[in-house]
């Protein structure tokens, strides 16, 4: 955290007296983002990768199948950003589905 002062200065008339006033307010940083990924396979179907995006991402279907096409193609995609915390619990949440439903699904993050 990196301090900013405040200066207040009050000149009076006729007496040529300054009094100054110092505060000094702490300057928060933004936590850093972490960018949450999808990798393509060649086993897991496509229709589930659209559920996930739906059930732990909040996309449309429209929008679930725009990223899953993405994947497919480029072999990864950016799925969302969030924090670190939960950047990590979407991560273990999309690899916990996909092995309960016997997908090699992977799902990363990194930082922005």
């Amino acid at each position: 955290m990196t301090q900013r002062p405040i200066i207040m200065s009050d000149k009076k008339d006729g007496d040529g007296d300054a009094s100054v006033v110092v505060q000094t307010r702490p300057k928060t940083k933004r936590p850093p983002l972490y960018k949450v990924l999808l990798l393509n396979d060649d086993y897991t179907p496509m229709e589930f990768v659209v559920h996930v995006l739906e059930r732990f991402f909040g996309m449309s279907h429209a929008q679930a199948f725009e990223i899953m096409l993405t994947v497919h193609k480029k072999g990864l995609a950016v799925v969302g950003v969030f924090s670190h915390e939960i950047a990590e619990t979407k991560v273990t949440q999309v690899m916990d589905f996909a092995r309960r439903h016997q997908h090699p699904l992977q799902c990363t993050m990194e930082k922005e």
